[in-house]
């Protein structure tokens, strides 16, 4: 049971509007407005099929991913290399739903136009994420 939800504020439904957060008990719930009923879908059932698909693109570009971490830590060692990958197979989504993620991450995600759609059943139907800018700096 979360409770606290990752992605509060960056969750949208499929008609575009926002959708709420809220507590049932002490279960973090999104907050889906069906037509006047209100379906309330445990935040951590949509948090891990989000986090889900982080993880998968991740280990799609682990390559670019350790070399872009090797590159802001100014570091191009084997050893700070070998640290990277075995922090990134490491990578445990329990421990990311208990930390959470902080508010001031949230907002600059959503100031960047990241938005997760999910359906009123509580899945995720789409995540819009922001468009990394090109080797020439356009977007």
């Amino acid at each position: 049971m979360a409770h606290q939800a990752l992605f509060s504020g960056l969750v949208y439904d499929e008609m575009g509007k926002p959708v709420a957060t809220t507590y049932v008990g002490n279960e973090a719930t999104y907050v889906v407005d069906d037509d006047g009923f209100l379906r309330h879908i445990s935040s951590e059932e949509v948090d891990r099929q989000v986090l889900s698909i982080f993880l998968q693109q991740l280990e799609e570009h682990k390559e670019l991913a350790v070399e872009q971490m090797l590159k802001m830590l100014g570091k191009d060692d084997i050893f700070t290399k070998a640290a990277i990958d075995a922090s990134l197979r490491n990578i445990d989504m329990d421990q990311i739903i208990a930390q959470g993620i902080p508010e001031q991450a949230r907002d600059m995600l959503g100031m960047l136009g990241f938005r997760i759609i999910i359906n009123i059943h509580g899945e995720v139907v789409d995540i819009r994420q922001p468009a990394a800018p090109d080797s020439e700096g356009d977007f």
